[in-house]
Formats: C-alpha cells, sequence, structure tokens
C-alpha cells in the first residue's frame, strides 16, 4: 500500500505539470501494406511475445485472444483486450499500420495512447517484416464479438490524458540493431530478451510512475502483480551465483523445470506454458546464451 500511495502522488506531480494537453500523436513513417507477412512465423512470434499468455483467458476457458484475465498492480486491474478479428469488440477494423502504431508507438487509430501495462516500449524494436508477420497471423483468427473488461483504476491512473506525458518522458522509438562485434547466437538472443520476450519487464525495478530502470537491467524487482512476491534478478552474475548453465536455461524455459528440480510458478509458469514452451530449441538457446553473458 505505501509504495502504491507514493506512486499516485508521484504521477500526480506529473499531472500537475501542466503538459496534459501534450499532443504526442505518432504517425507510421512508412507504409507497411506492401509487405507479405508469412501467417506461420507470425504466429511464432505472436507465442514468443506473449500476445497469447496476456490476451487470452485461459483459466476461466476464454477464446484465443478475446481478452485476458485479470492483472492486479500498485496502479489497479488492468485487463488486455480483445484483438480478434471483431470489427466491433477485436481489431478487425483496423490495418497493418494501424497495427504497427499500437506496438510501435503505443497508440491506437484515434491517436490515444495505451497504458505501459502493454509492452510497446519493447515491440517498438520488432522489424517491419515482424510486424507483418504479426499481422498476417492476426487475420487468421476467428472474431469473438465480446469486449473485454475495463480497465479497474483509480485517480489519477485513470485519468489517459496523463499518458502522453509518460510517454514523453520515459518512450523513445527505435529498432532493434545487432552489435557487430558478438556472434550471431548472441544477437538473436538480445532481439528476443530486449524485444519479442520483453523480459525486463518483469525482471527489472520500475521507478515511480511505472517506467523501467534502463540503468540497471535484469536486477529482479518487487514483482507489479498482487500476491506474486519477489522477481528474481537474472543478470549474468546472479544467473551465475545461483548455479545456472545455458543448458540449463534453455531447458528451464522449454519445461519450466528449474536446475534445481523446482518448478516455475505463478505468471513465469505461465509465460513458459503459453510462451517459451513452444518456441524453437535454437531459440531458447540464444537467450540463455545472451543472458549468460551480458
Amino acid at each position: 500500500m505505501k509504495r502504491a500511495l507514493i506512486i499516485l502522488s508521484g504521477f500526480s506531480v506529473v499531472l500537475a505539470m501542466g503538459w496534459n494537453s501534450l499532443n504526442s500523436e505518432a504517425t507510421v513513417a512508412s507504409s507497411l501494406k506492401e509487405l507479405k507477412g508469412d501467417v506461420n512465423r507470425g504466429a511464432y512470434l505472436a507465442r514468443a511475445s506473449g500476445c497469447i499468455a496476456c490476451h487470452t483467458d485461459v483459466v476461466n476457458g476464454g477464446a484465443p485472444l478475446a481478452g485476458g484475465p485479470p492483472l492486479k498492480t500498485p496502479f489497479g486491474t488492468f485487463y488486455a483486450p480483445n484483438l480478434t478479428t471483431d470489427t466491433v469488440h477485436g481489431i478487425g477494423g483496423w490495418d497493418v499500420d494501424d497495427f504497427a502504431l499500437a506496438l510501435r508507438y503505443g497508440q491506437n487509430p484515434k491517436g490515444d495512447s495505451y497504458y505501459p501495462a502493454f509492452p510497446y516500449t519493447f515491440y517498438t524494436k520488432l522489424s517491419d517484416q515482424d510486424i507483418a508477420d504479426l499481422w498476417a497471423a492476426f487475420q487468421t483468427v476467428p472474431a469473438v464479438g465480446q469486449s473485454a473488461e475495463e480497465h479497474q483504476l483509480g485517480f489519477p491512473f485513470n485519468q489517459r490524458a496523463g499518458l502522453p506525458v509518460w510517454q514523453a518522458l520515459f518512450f523513445s522509438e527505435e529498432r532493434f540493431q545487432p552489435d557487430k562485434n558478438k556472434s550471431e547466437k548472441y544477437n538473436r538472443g538480445a532481439y528476443l530478451v530486449e524485444a519479442a520476450t520483453h523480459c525486463a519487464a518483469c525482471h527489472s525495478e520500475r521507478n515511480l510512475f511505472g517506467a523501467l530502470d534502463q540503468d540497471n537491467p535484469f536486477t529482479g524487482s518487487k514483482s507489479m502483480l498482487e500476491g506474486e512476491g519477489k522477481v528474481p534478478a537474472i543478470t549474468k552474475q546472479a544467473l551465475q551465483d545461483k548455479g545456472w548453465t545455458e543448458l540449463d536455461l534453455a531447458y528451464a524455459l522449454k519445461s519450466g523445470l528449474k536446475h534445481d528440480g523446482d518448478a516455475f510458478g505463478g505468471s513465469m509458469g505461465e509465460v513458459v506454458r503459453d510462451g517459451t514452451s513452444f518456441m524453437q530449441k535454437e531459440d531458447l538457446e540464444a537467450i540463455a546464451h545472451y543472458l549468460m553473458n551480458q
């Protein structure tokens, strides 16, 4: 509760700065409509990126991508929206440029900003082809005519007018750039960790306004999800200190079983169940290689 009150007070100060009229509406620099998307690659990327895990209420038998379960945080409760092809309740009325606007800039087609519970701050690093492939895959999802639950947020977090301020302060649009001095395996792992699987979203501390501590990534944090406790550090040193090897880590991401015989629980268990367990062996090994060689 104390943390929530601190965050609330800090955010109120930002709103009081009078920036809520800031116009941060983004535009996609060039249309992606000319790119041909690969449905199978897009479906794979959707799994790896957590789309299924967040936007499907698996526990309650929800239809795929029709809206996610509650995410209870210090800011309030968030619900991931319907991403099916329904034109009223989903994204059936969008085109690929609208989709890119959401993933890369955190804005809907009307220019309204999304809450950073949606990890667009990582998806902004996806390539043009990634966006086209994801879009092609989403076009195959059957329409579900139901709206996701509305977010349940208290003041001032329920004031969307403050979100452009947050974006101006803490968000920068960028694309993933490989390190020319590193191996192909390292760069593939870096891309997956830093963009698609967005590991830092849970494994890094956040400031008073919910933005990630960019200077100290992967150092662990108190979970933003109610009842989950501490999220462990996954820096190279922290993993080595706990006895992890690249082989152990890749296997754990596939099976959910840790090197000490225990199993991942909570949201990490869901990440494995709905995401990393579907990933190719080579990609899991690349993730492990990157994390063990940061």
